[in-house]
């Protein structure tokens, strides 16, 4: 089946983790592939050693897209592809149970990762994979495949005051 976890709040990427170390807990293998994210996200170092959940890779550094020169946004893009790439190709090739795909949605928007090759491959996906996405605007074609769509809204956050993202809440 497929799951969304959508929206301007907090807590898409701590679902999809919830849900992919239930899976892992129940001897599920998972897939484990972050866009637009650093190596030194604080839940990759957990999520690595958690049996049955495989990791890619992930830059060492990466500034936010809106702080990107046109050089930083297409060696990101390649990046970005190259990771998404892999990955349907392990999920496809190899034995695995969940795939997460997470700020997917914000990858797409900021024309890092191709929303066609996304939808095709979430179309075509083996039916005993658990396809999990998130990020902030998902396109209406990829919620029309959907079986769970959570939508996360934000009532009040930190940021609006000012308040930097901080280690181990935000990232």
């Amino acid at each position: 089946m497929v799951h969304i976890y959508y929206g301007d709040g907090k807590g898409k990427t701590t679902a999809a983790i919830g849900l992919a170390c239930r899976a892992a807990g129940s001897r599920m293998r998972v897939l484990f592939v972050q866009f637009l994210k650093t190596e030194f996200s604080g839940e990759r170092h957990t999520l690595s050693h958690t049996e049955n959940i495989t990791l890619t890779f992930a830059p060492m550094e990466l500034k936010f897209t809106n702080q990107m020169n046109e050089a930083e946004k297409t060696h990101a893009t390649i990046t970005f592809r190259k990771i998404f790439d892999d990955a349907v190709t392990k999920v496809l090739t190899q034995k695995y149970d969940m795939i997460v795909l997470d700020e997917i949605f914000s990858a797409i928007e900021a024309g890092m990762i191709n929303e066609h090759d996304v939808y095709e491959f979430v179309s075509n996906a083996p039916k005993n994979l658990e396809v999990v996405m998130t990020g902030h605007n998902p396109p209406e074609r990829i919620l029309e495949l959907a079986d769970y769509i959570t939508e996360m809204k934000k009532i009040r956050h930190p940021y609006d005051k000012g308040v930097q993202a901080r280690f181990g809440i935000e990232f």
